[in-house]
């Protein structure tokens, strides 16, 4: 008989799986995990601290870099939080376009989560799958915002600007035949809201793809079921949210529950699982990509048909346009006093909160009148996932860690803050 010992093990942060930021200390017993201690912290960056010496438009850009694979709704959620305060009106045109990047952030975030998760677990091709298509996505983003990753779009009263009547062009080039140049700028003809709806006629074979890939094969399901049970009694105790809360069988979501910006005029259904296990996330996230799919179709069939602002109309908030400014001595106070000092937000408090892609994401903003938040609290969607690592993986084998971890869809850079 071998002898079997134990040992404390250091799982991260330079293990693949671990991502670079995750520090996991595991006590094993022979190959058995008897203990798991996630240290986190190694990206740490103090956020909320810095974002109270900013005033309100600089503190924008730090929620892009939270969880950066879902970066929109960080900062919807920020939005919010000084609209209810400042008691801003926004555009119904500005609401819909947020519903539709909410949902394009979302896929966007599973597609990367299913392609890394799937990678760990030791299904390689995944990862090229799902890449090939986020591509698309990123390109979106890029037309409506200028960048590819942190986007800085939203704005406390609407979006920084209206969806573009054109799409950059692939460029003629001596890597690429002109057949291939015509393919590669076939959806590229039109509006970017063209180019959206065409991906969304694209996308659900692509689902498809991905389930031909994993959904029934054999050596996933080994993998995935049964691994990293959460009953739903204790997920809700656990303050799980998002596909891990639903993934458990409890059918919360808090564009249902809580509607916010348009959601309540949307279709859409809510997937739940039985289980708790991994394979059952990994199922609701699927079917999460699905229903993304037909909230942005409703958003394009209705920006297509209603045009309009997309700011608020109060210049204390929003700049005034720049043609304005170019001719009116109140609108150049107004870009002035806006860009040097920012706006003022009554004294109060409030906290709001989205159905982030990973599950709710919240803000709690405290003011004093100023023009900087007095103080905030973020409250990250990950981080409660991230503390019943240790339950999760209790009794499992050391490379179900590596499956618990990729099922969590952790991101540390709202988890760290």
């Amino acid at each position: 008989m071998a002898e079997i010992r134990n040992y404390t093990l250091n799982f991260g942060p330079q293990h693949p799986a671990a991502h670079g930021v995750l520090r996991l200390v595991l006590e094993l017993d022979g190959e058995v995990v008897a203990r798991a201690d996630p240290h986190v912290g190694l990206l740490h960056r103090g956020t909320e601290k810095l974002a109270e010496h900013k005033t309100y438009m600089q503190a924008l850009p730090y929620f892009d870099r939270l969880d950066y694979v879902s970066i929109l709704p960080n900062e919807h959620a920020f939005c919010l939080a000084v609209e209810a305060l400042r008691e801003i009106e926004v555009p119904e045109r500005a609401q819909y376009i947020r519903v539709m990047f909410d949902e394009i952030s979302r896929i966007l975030n599973h597609l990367l989560w299913l392609g890394a998760h799937a990678m760990d677990v030791g299904a390689m091709t995944m990862f090229l799958y799902t890449f090939r298509d986020r591509e698309l996505l990123m390109d979106a983003y890029e037309a409506a915002s200028g960048a590819r990753l942190h986007a800085n779009y939203y704005r406390p009263g609407g979006v920084n600007r209206d969806l573009p009547d054109t799409m950059p062009k692939y460029q003629p080039s001596k890597w690429h035949s002109e057949a291939d140049l015509e393919e590669m700028n076939a959806w590229r003809q039109g509006s970017l809201v063209d180019f959206i709806e065409a991906f969304t006629d694209y996308f659900p074979d692509r689902v498809d793809e991905y389930e031909t890939l994993l959904t029934d094969n054999r050596i996933w399901k080994q993998r995935t079921v049964g691994i990293g049970e959460i009953p739903a009694e204790r997920a809700l105790q656990l303050g799980f949210t998002g596909p891990m809360l639903r993934g458990s069988g409890v059918e919360w979501d808090l564009r249902r529950k809580q509607p916010y910006a348009v959601y309540d005029r949307m279709d859409f259904q809510v997937p739940v699982g039985t289980n708790g296990d991994s394979y059952d996330r990994y199922l609701v996230r699927i079917e999460e990509m699905r229903q993304s799919v037909r909230i942005i179709r409703q958003c394009v069939d209705w920006l297509r048909a209603n045009p309009g602002p997309v700011r608020t109309s109060d210049y204390k908030v929003m700049p005034p346009p720049r043609a304005e400014m170019k001719q009116s001595m109140e609108a150049l106070i107004h870009h002035f006093k806006l860009f040097s000092e920012g706006f003022h937000v009554p004294p109060g408090e409030t906290y709001r909160t989205v159905e982030h892609p990973k599950g709710e994401f919240g803000v709690y903003l405290i003011s004093d009148g100023a023009n900087k938040p007095y103080r905030m609290k973020i409250r990250a969607a990950g981080f409660p996932h991230m503390a019943a690592m240790d339950e999760m993986t209790r009794g499992h084998m050391l490379a179900d860690v590596v499956t618990v971890m990729g099922t969590m869809d952790v991101v540390f850079g709202e988890i760290d803050r």
